[in-house]
């Protein structure tokens, strides 16, 4: 079966709330199963543990280095795990909800304002707790969602995350939030993770990514492929981790946020250049499954819903626009000597 058509499955599934592939059954086989238990079991003696405890959900305003603190922010929203909250960052600074506003702020030349409701160890089910959360604060105008890698750890189902997901998504999209989904990792560059399981963990991430594209595209919103964009850099860069070898480092997140700039940009009007995402697929729509399968295999892709000419949908389901997105001006993710203007805490 090829990834397309086991992630429209998987999606499929989801829409319905439940169902679909398991994760072991995936592969299937007691000898399997007997061996994957018994290095997870270990691969969890050699990951520290991380600080489970959620993080105070804070307000905080960035601008760029030169941007007037007196015109009105642009207001973002991050929810997803431990890579929303960036847990592994040394600073406020090194996170990427402050690498984003601040790349945000200094292409609209105006400052950002970042409500944070992540949570470190959150599954893609915690999504409506932070939403919950995120609605007793004053609405944004742009959410972006980092999920999926605990699930996978934590031997989810597929169809269940990606149903939370979408739903997430459609709520956010019901209130005029535009959505930016940063797809699961690539949990294969994973060091303390033995063979065969690291292998297994990429196939596994892989295929939830594919699934959970569909699945935002099938809600409104927009999706980045991160696994395939940053497996390669993290397998062979040590200082993209943090030092639990788990989780990304400051320089770590400066890449994903990087690769998250643009399709924030644009989902907030701002202008960006968009191109074919290789030189062997076109600018026209095509069905959301093999869209998603083609963003897996290339690295920074958007994947965005695009209209067919009888309106969202052709005969065949969703269509979307697979793209490589560029700001006209590109600034760096943490751009220039930016200052950090009302930090506050709340609920």
């Amino acid at each position: 079966m090829s990834r397309a058509s086991k992630a429209k499955r998987i999606a499929t599934a989801a829409a319905y709330g439940g169902g679909g592939i398991g994760a072991l059954g995936a592969l299937g086989g007691a000898a399997l199963v007997g061996v994957m238990f018994g290095e997870t079991k270990l691969a969890r003696r050699r990951i520290p543990v991380a600080v489970t405890d959620p993080p105070v959900s804070h307000d905080t305003t960035w601008a760029a280095a030169g941007v007037s603190r007196l015109r009105p922010p642009i207001r973002i929203a991050l929810l997803g795990d431990s890579t929303a909250a960036g847990y592994g960052a040394a600073r406020d600074r090194e996170t990427p909800a402050a690498q984003l506003a601040i790349g945000i702020s200094a292409a609209a030349r105006r400052p950002v304002h970042v409500t944070n409701v992540a949570v470190v160890g959150a599954e893609s089910r915690d999504l409506g707790e932070q939403l919950e959360r995120l609605a007793r604060h004053i609405r944004p105008e742009l959410a972006i969602v980092m999920i999926g890698a605990n699930d996978v750890t934590e031997g989810r189902r597929p169809s269940g995350p990606v149903h939370y997901l979408e739903q997430a998504v459609r709520r956010l999209k019901a209130d005029g939030i535009q959505v930016v989904v940063g797809t699961c990792p690539d949990l294969g560059t994973i060091r303390p993770l033995p063979q065969p399981l690291r292998w297994y963990a990429r196939h596994l991430s892989r295929q939830m990514a594919a699934a959970q594209t569909i699945a935002v595209v099938r809600a409104g919103g927009r999706t980045v492929s991160l696994g395939d964009l940053l497996g390669p850099l993290f397998a062979t860069r040590l200082d993209l981790f943090a030092e639990d070898r788990f989780h990304p480092s400051a320089a770590g997140y400066a890449e994903a946020s990087k690769a998250l700039l643009p399709s924030c940009l644009d989902a907030l009007g701002l202008r960006t250049r968009a191109r074919s995402a290789s030189a062997f697929t076109t600018r026209r729509p095509k069905p959301v499954a093999k869209a998603a399968a083609q963003a897996a295999a290339r690295p920074g892709s958007e994947v965005a819903p695009a209209p067919s000419r009888g309106g969202a949908l052709t005969r065949r389901g969703p269509v979307a626009q697979l793209r490589r997105r560029h700001a006209r001006r590109v600034p760096e993710a943490g751009e220039g000597a930016a200052t950090e203007v009302t930090p506050t805490t709340a609920d």
